[in-house]
Formats: C-alpha cells, sequence, structure tokens
C-alpha cells in the first residue's frame, strides 16, 4: 500500500486561483450551454448581450477549490477515480476574481478492494477573506484498501420511491472530454487510449466533474428557472463512467428547498443521490 498512512488531517499549502470571465464562458459551454440551441444561455457564455449580463454557473465553484490539492502518497493514478463531490456556495460567485484556497483530508475509509479518500476544500476572496466555496471530494483509490481502516457509513439515498417530477435529456458531444480538460482538468484518463486502457476502460471516458455540471444545468434549468443565483449548493455520487457522446437522462423530483435527481445512461446509473439546493 502507497496511501499515506498519516493521511487524515493533512492540510495542503495555501494555494491561490484566479479567474476572468473567459474562464467562466469557457467553462459554461465545456459543460454544454449553449450546446443544443447557441442563443439559448447566452448569460453564460456572452459577456456583451443586451439585457444578459454574463453569470456564473454555480458548479464553476469545484474549478476554483480544485487548486488546492494534498499528496496522496505513491499512488496509482490510473486506479483513482472520483466518487462524490459537494460544494456550498457561501455567496454567489463573481464574473472574475482571485481566491485563497486550502485542503485538508478529513476521512480515509478502507473499502476492502481499495479506499476511500475524503477532502475538505475552503475558499476564501483572497483580497477580503470572505468565504466564498466549501467543497468536499471524495476519491476512490483501487488497490489501496485491505490496512484495517474504519470502513464509513453510508447514509440512506434521500431520492423519493416514486416517479419523477421532471425528466430531461442531455447530450455530450463526442468532443466533449477535449473541451472540458481546458478547464484545468488535464488528467490522461480521458484523452490518451493507452492510459485508459491502463485503468481497465476500453476508451477514454468522460471527466466525471463534466457529467455533473452537464446534470445541474438540466436541474437548474428546471427547478430553478436558469437562475445561478438561486442555487446554494449540490451534491452527487459518482457511480458509472460516462464515454463522450453518450446520451444522459436526468431524473429529477422536486422537495421543498431541494431537487433530488439521478442520472442514468442507458441502463446504468452514472450520478446517484443528487440533490441541487435551491433558495
Amino acid at each position: 500500500m502507497a496511501l499515506r498512512p498519516d493521511l487524515v488531517g493533512t492540510r495542503s499549502d495555501a494555494a491561490e486561483f484566479s479567474w476572468t470571465a473567459d474562464d467562466v464562458m469557457l467553462y459554461a459551454l465545456a459543460v454544454g450551454a449553449g450546446q443544443g440551441d447557441p442563443l439559448e444561455d447566452l448569460a453564460f457564455t456572452t459577456e456583451n448581450t443586451e439585457g444578459a449580463p454574463l453569470k456564473v454557473l454555480p458548479t464553476f465553484a469545484n474549478i476554483i477549490t480544485r487548486a488546492a490539492t494534498v499528496d496522496l502518497g505513491e499512488v496509482d493514478r490510473t486506479q483513482l477515480v472520483h466518487a462524490e463531490q459537494t460544494f456550498l456556495l457561501h455567496a454567489p460567485l463573481p464574473v472574475a476574481g482571485r481566491a485563497r484556497v486550502a485542503a485538508t483530508v478529513t476521512a480515509v475509509e478502507d473499502k476492502g478492494r481499495g479506499a476511500i479518500v475524503r477532502t475538505q476544500a475552503d475558499a476564501v476572496d483572497a483580497a477580503t477573506g470572505a468565504p466564498l466555496v466549501t467543497s468536499v471530494q471524495s476519491v476512490f483509490l483501487g488497490g489501496e484498501g485491505g490496512f484495517g481502516g474504519p470502513r464509513g457509513e453510508s447514509a440512506p439515498s434521500a431520492i423519493p420511491e416514486r416517479a419523477p417530477d421532471h425528466v430531461v435529456t442531455v447530450a455530450t458531444r463526442p468532443e466533449q472530454a477535449l473541451l472540458y480538460r481546458l478547464t484545468g482538468d488535464r488528467n490522461p484518463l480521458h484523452t490518451d487510449p493507452a492510459f485508459a486502457a491502463r485503468g481497465g476502460f476500453t476508451r477514454p471516458i468522460l471527466h466525471g466533474m463534466c457529467t455533473y455540471g452537464l446534470a445541474a444545468r438540466a436541474v437548474m434549468c428546471t427547478v430553478a428557472g436558469n437562475d445561478p443565483d438561486r442555487v446554494t449548493g449540490m451534491t452527487a455520487r459518482f457511480t458509472r463512467p460516462v464515454l463522450p457522446g453518450d446520451e444522459l437522462t436526468v431524473a429529477i423530483w422536486s422537495d421543498g428547498g431541494a431537487a433530488h435527481f439521478r442520472t442514468t445512461c442507458g441502463d446504468d446509473v452514472v450520478l446517484d443521490r443528487g440533490r441541487l439546493d435551491v433558495a
């Protein structure tokens, strides 16, 4: 086992992350904004459209907190997959800004055939110190289990056992991963066939966080009037990979101040236990 034994409580060095309107628009395009009709979502894809001032998609929060990373040790990166992602917005994100980010490992769970590592990242405005985003990321590391650590408890799913209130179909493009990687995630698992094969995949898979962003847009459009200022946070669990070009189906259950959702690709669930919090 190469996973660092003293990982829990390990804190990253503070990192700074700056972004501009161009980064915000690129991210929106990378998660499908304007894909069906370029005249839709202009508030996320252009900065000079009359009556549509530029806004930031809430899931851009995860791009900001990704700036801080903790050294996990000499692990096999071909066996590392995203397991779960949660974010909480403390305020609507500005179109341009500079954040200071730090991350802390909060848990390491022994799942037998692998390990779950959970990390919390906090981003504050670099100029004022005001809180911007808190995110929690869990990754699964294949082959790193069996060390006798805690297994962790899984809470029951909050998705209602009834037919969904809404069902939305979301298309992905064959080149979606090539576009999404320009947001800063250059993991070769999503572009390099040889690297993907070492991870057990027949071809490069779509970034899990791209699938996450695509689903978030579908839910936000359906239950929040496509208004990012109404979204305060989101969580979802990654259960299966998606290939660029796959079609996704997002089932949505409205529940007061939250919308629960599940995303499928064919018969496979790819995002489960999803929740978008709406003010």
